[in-house]
């Protein structure tokens, strides 16, 4: 099942050439039975998306979590989860602008798949923990690495507004199947930057569920982005600019995509 939010806040079910309308949020439906009610359709090249959850509770990221990423920024390995976080308020679903801060600035893209938590999880064992995700998406952490590296720490240069692009939709667990065997890619104006598998996760998606429930409650429509593979601008290649085309496109999930446009 894939689940979206229109730009109203509306939450609705994706079936190929049109749009259900569900009641409540999109988190409403998550670890649920599909809804079986007759909900008014709309057609899908009608539809608006924003993100699938608008302003989430929760932002968690893990850095370092692919084994690529870390050799290409020259970082040791960690020994457990690497977590930080991003501010809500970033959020911004498909299409929507990524802004460019204004001054000396290096923007960069990192395509992440997005775990988004179905029901209230605390101090969940490994084995169960995918019974806790509602459903899977498309993220994109974008980052500022002048103020990322220069304050030592990653919260500004991961939270200004527009940071966040998510999306498109939320596809539930029994549609992706197994979430550390997915192709995850991004583009950048058509060109493949990133090209990777979440087979090569260092701590895979079910012991990132256990170890954060661990730390801190994970409620219904928390999102945790699981890190991003090898290929960012920080490792060797092109900073973004305004003008570009983002993509993040993960198997069985979909594609994002936002465009990078001046900031205020």
């Amino acid at each position: 099942m894939r689940l979206g939010a229109l730009a109203d806040g509306r939450a609705v079910r994706i079936e190929s050439d049109h749009c259900i309308l569900l009641p409540g949020r999109v988190v409403d439906h998550l670890c649920r039975p599909e809804f079986a009610g007759r909900g008014s359709t709309i057609p899908f090249e009608d539809a608006v998306f924003q993100a699938p959850v608008a302003r989430p509770g929760k932002v968690v990221c893990v850095g370092l979590n692919y084994l690529d990423h870390a050799e290409e920024t020259n970082a040791k390995l960690p020994e457990r989860p690497l977590l930080f976080a991003k501010a809500a308020s970033c959020i911004i679903g498909p299409g929507a602008a990524i802004e460019k801060p204004r001054g000396e600035v290096k923007l960069d893209y990192e395509a992440e798949l997005a775990v988004v938590i179905g029901r209230p999880a605390r101090r969940v064992s490994v084995t169960d923990a995918l019974g806790y995700v509602g459903g899977y998406a498309c993220f994109n952490d974008v980052s500022e690495r002048v103020a990322q590296l220069g304050d030592k720490q990653w919260f500004r240069g991961k939270s200004h507004d527009t940071f966040g692009p998510f999306g498109p939709s939320l596809v539930t667990p029994d549609e992706v199947g197994d979430p550390n065997d997915l192709a995850i890619k991004s583009l950048v104006n058509g060109l493949t930057r990133q090209d990777s598998s979440t087979s090569r996760m260092i701590f895979e998606v079910a012991e990132l569920v256990s170890y954060c429930s661990h730390a801190f409650s994970l409620e219904p429509g928390d999102v945790i982005a699981t890190g991003t593979p090898a290929g960012v601008a920080l490792g060797g290649g092109d900073y973004l600019q305004v003008g570009d085309e983002v993509s993040v496109v993960v198997e069985r999930v979909g594609t994002l995509t936002n465009r990078v446009v001046e900031g205020p």
